[in-house]
């Protein structure tokens, strides 16, 4: 028996053409970038494989940069103490509760814009917390290497001409922790092991 490649082989006389099964399933699209359909999971499986997807940033000066995302962290709804959608519906989490694949910025510090992907489905108040890149470790240091500002909150993902992901290789080894500076949660909260670093 044949080994499982992970490909589907077309035979289009007298070209063969090989497609991931990635592509589907319904999460990357056309030049790799990744779909709505990645985000609309249920999010600590989003954050455990966003590890080694690739960043794309379009600085306003048409500057393309690419980063290797290392670190996130999953916030998983209103049952979750430490995820800002615990605190209900609010004009500061509203997008949390659409679908998932847009982006949920928050300003910490009055300096430092953090960088979500909200998750799952309309209705549910979840993101993952992009928490590092290769070559920048920490949340606020990526947000100001990538330029955020409030107006990438609500940046759909899937159409941004600025911002979006692409599809790479699967990360096989990671690191599962706790969540950092979350203590005001309480149990079973800051416990859950779903901080995930390469």
């Amino acid at each position: 028996m044949e080994a499982d490649t992970g490909e589907l082989r077309f035979s289009l006389f007298p070209v063969f053409i090989f497609l991931p099964k990635s592509y589907l399933s319904g999460v990357v699209g056309q030049n790799n970038r990744l779909t709505a359909g990645f985000f609309q999971r249920e999010t600590v499986l989003v954050a455990r494989e966003l590890l080694g997807k690739t960043l794309v940033r379009v600085f306003d000066g048409g500057e393309v940069r690419r980063y290797k995302i290392t670190e996130t962290e999953a916030y998983c709804g209103q049952e979750d103490l430490a995820c800002h959608a615990s605190k209900g519906r609010t004009p500061r989490t509203e997008v949390m509760f659409g679908d998932g694949g847009f982006v949920y910025v928050y300003l910490i510090y009055g300096m430092y814009w953090m960088l979500n992907f909200v998750t799952g489905q309309a209705g549910e108040g979840t993101a993952v917390l992009i928490r590092g890149l290769e070559g920048f470790d920490g949340p606020g240091r990526l947000g100001r290497e990538l330029q955020l500002g409030r107006s990438f909150y609500g940046e759909n993902l899937a159409s941004s001409k600025r911002i979006w992901l692409e599809d790479a290789s699967p990360v096989t080894g990671y690191q599962a922790s706790p969540r950092v500076g979350i203590g005001y949660a309480g149990d079973p909260w800051i416990g859950m092991e779903w901080r995930f670093r390469i």
